[in-house]
């Protein structure tokens, strides 16, 4: 096995071992941003020249698009836009803060039926979140919730695949030892969470909190069941509405296709800002080693 491994890399190594790779990573590439281009290149059209022609090309009315799209209805967009900054941020801390908490429980503490809920709590990864979305309209109905900022909010907060991954994460970052010497010493279960724990942990949680933003600000299903009122909408429903109110009036496309683009941004800048957290753990990593 390690002759063939070796003559592997070998082979990899060669100029012509590299092609299909590299070929394979450009095809998938071009497969993910040719349609974030072509949204953006659509953004500066107007409507005229979105309908005319379809090219790659800049057009001329990109400050009139977004001037159109934050003026729609009296600024709904910026309120959709505050409605997923809310959901996103608030859900995407909760959901993290719980997920650390249960990661680091089910690594470092020996209890009965631990296995028993991890292993459930896998199985709550392999569940889509589509196939959620109704029963819990109809539980969030029964006591009155439905409707409002909590029915988003709440459904979003337990994470099966952020308690998954926290305590893989705890489980390998989180010496044992220097837990028990934190309890020899004194220190109570919560005070070494917060002190020992949590602090190592943050990289783990960075990965959960920017999973869970990107995933609850993509969400679309479970607040378009949940919500009525058009002021509660986050950019999802909201744009969707534009889309639906388009076949009437073509200019509304526009507005929508622009919309789609500024909602990226939020996304570019949380992604540049959490990077560091990843570069910081990689660099001390390499202190220690």
């Amino acid at each position: 096995m390690t002759a063939v491994a070796t003559r592997e890399r070998a082979k990899l190594a060669t100029p012509r071992g590299r092609i299909v790779p590299t070929a394979l990573l450009l095809i998938g590439a071009a497969y993910c941003l040719v349609p974030v281009l072509w949204v953006l290149v659509a953004t500066s059209k107007s409507p005229g020249e979105l309908f005319t022609t379809f090219s790659f090309a800049p057009g001329t009315g990109l400050f009139d698009n977004l001037s159109d799209l934050f003026s729609y209805g009296g600024g709904q967009y910026g309120l959709w836009a505050l409605n997923s900054v809310l959901y996103a941020g608030i859900g995407g801390a909760l959901s993290t803060f719980v997920s650390t908490m249960a990661g680091y429980a089910l690594a470092k503490y020996e209890f009965k039926g631990r296995n028993l809920i991890f292993y459930s709590i896998l199985g709550g990864v392999l569940i889509p979140g589509i196939t959620l979305a109704i029963p819990q309209y109809l539980l969030l109905s029964q006591v009155g919730l439905a409707g409002g900022y909590l029915s988003v909010l709440l459904p979003l907060i337990i994470s099966p695949f952020g308690i998954y991954l926290s305590r893989v994460y705890a489980a390998s970052a989180v010496p044992q030892d220097m837990i028990e010497a934190a309890r020899l010493d004194g220190a109570s279960e919560i005070m070494t969470f917060l002190r020992i724990g949590l602090p190592m942990m943050v990289p783990g949680m960075v990965t959960v909190f920017m999973l869970q933003f990107v995933g609850i600000w993509n969400n679309f299903l479970l607040p378009f069941i949940m919500l009525s009122d058009q002021n509660s909408y986050p950019l999802t429903v909201g744009l969707y509405t534009l889309l639906a109110k388009g076949s009437g009036s073509p200019a509304l496309y526009s507005l929508a296709i622009s919309g789609a683009a500024v909602s990226i941004i939020p996304l570019i800048l949380l992604m540049l800002f959490l990077q560091r957290f990843w570069r910081l753990d990689l660099l001390s990593g390499g202190l220690k080693g």
